[in-house]
């Protein structure tokens, strides 16, 4: 039996490893170097884990921005063997603890409407759908469904077993 990837903080040295892990999780929108560099800059407002296999390979990763008050799922990205594990759980949950923790109300993300699989790890953890931005995801002119989870809520769960591969 394998061990279960561990989160850690992500630094600079990871970001060649997330760059190709972009590109096969999402070739038509991957981040750029400099949209992770520029994340990595801000601290103060920004939070982003990577998940480290046994091998010591990135699995996943994951990024949050907070801002007075309010929060903002930036990326989750889960490698394909990694799919099914709860490893995208386990990285939202990271997301939502740390939102709690700077004392955020609400989180919010946008998600492509052709994702059903990331939805529904979403509405397990709470998320509930507030609207559609069209056309969001370039160049292939996907719309994102707008989803928002209530940190005040009893309702916000941990569920075990789940992933997500959106941003």
């Amino acid at each position: 039996m394998t061990s279960a990837p561990t989160l850690r903080a992500l630094r600079w040295w990871d970001i060649e490893a997330l760059l190709a892990l972009e590109r096969d999780l999402f070739p038509e929108d991957a981040w750029s170097p400099g949209m992770f560099w520029s994340e990595l800059a801000d601290p103060e407002t920004r939070h982003y884990v990577v998940a480290e296999d046994a091998s010591g390979a990135i699995a996943g990763y994951a990024g949050l921005a907070c801002v007075a008050g309010e929060a903002d799922v930036q990326t989750i990205g889960v490698r394909r063997d990694q799919w099914g594990s709860g490893l995208g759980a386990a990285l939202l949950a990271d997301l939502l603890a740390e939102a709690r923790r700077r004392g955020c109300r609400h989180v919010l993300l946008e998600v492509r409407v052709d994702n059903t699989r990331a939805q529904c790890l979403y509405e397990r953890f709470g998320f509930e759908p507030l609207g559609v931005r069209r056309g969001y995801y370039q160049p292939a002119n996907v719309d994102a469904l707008v989803m928002r989870c209530d940190l005040a809520a009893d309702a916000v769960a941990s569920p075990e077993g789940a992933d997500s591969r959106a941003h």
